[in-house]
């Protein structure tokens, strides 16, 4: 599943392609948004939202999109079509006035709503550590408090509820458990310094929209995680193999990785 950093990037290139593009032709291929028609309007711009994605344009409408684990969103250069094996996953189509076409692919969730109701499908979301809706060191405050309050609840599985806070996704919060030394097992309540974790998650994200290649979380070319993905291989601190569980034995449904002697 795209995560906040991966979202932010998608946004981040979208807006740059197609913001001020007039659309000339819609192609919605959804049962409930069939009918909808966004030809004449401008696209004002895309924003991130946690791992949700919103297009908005001037006449007051708002795609939303989440990608999960299939979706997709390109620019097709003017005469390119869609490879015919894709063309069954369609979602939306809009071609613009230069003759490129923008699609959505895969996309599990697709909802056309007016912009001031965005609310109704992020509205949900905790603060968001890369978003504009909460700014500086006032996201991360409200985020701590509110990861705190899951209390006896997992801290890992606290970091993945997106209400808590929007955008961490299963990989950040492996990886920013080891670097703090916390256990994945440890009662959200109980961990000190949620602040210097959420503070120190910010930072990473922001490099990781940047960077290039992105989501290196050890700073070298391999391997680029110190956990994630490191099943029984020997951790890059200790030397201890890395502890692995499998989905279906963990409360909060997710594949979880974590040093036994760094995370203690």
């Amino acid at each position: 599943m795209a995560e906040g950093d991966s979202v932010a990037r998608i946004a981040a290139h979208l807006d740059t392609a197609t913001a001020g593009s007039l659309i000339v032709h819609s192609d919605v291929r959804h049962p409930r948004f069939a009918t909808v028609d966004l030809a004449g309007q401008h696209i004002l711009e895309w924003r991130a939202r946690g791992k949700h994605l919103l297009c908005r344009t001037d006449a007051g409408l708002t795609v939303h999109s989440h990608l999960r684990m299939t979706g997709t969103w390109s620019v097709l250069r003017p005469h390119k079509r869609l490879p015919a094996r894709v063309v069954p996953d369609l979602r939306m189509a809009l071609r613009l006035d230069d003759g490129r076409t923008l699609v959505g692919v895969a996309l599990p969730v697709l909802t056309v709503l007016r912009t001031r109701d965005e609310h109704t499908v992020v509205g949900h979301l905790g603060p968001d550590l890369l978003g504009a809706d909460t700014t500086g060191i006032d996201s991360v405050i409200v985020a701590a408090k509110r990861v705190a309050a899951a209390g006896d609840e997992t801290i890992v599985a606290a970091l993945l509820d997106q209400r808590r806070v929007a955008g961490l996704g299963n990989m950040w919060a492996q990886e920013l458990l080891f670097l703090h030394g916390v256990s994945p097992w440890r009662a959200a309540g109980t961990v000190g310094d949620l602040e210097v974790v959420l503070t120190d998650a910010r930072r990473r994200l922001e490099h990781a929209v940047r960077a290039n290649p992105a989501q290196n979380t050890t700073g070298m070319p391999r391997p680029r995680h110190w956990v994630y993905g490191r099943a029984r291989r020997p951790c890059l601190r200790c030397g201890t193999p890395i502890a692995f569980r499998p989905a279906e034995r963990t409360s909060h449904g997710r594949e979880t990785w974590w040093c036994p002697v760094c995370q203690v």
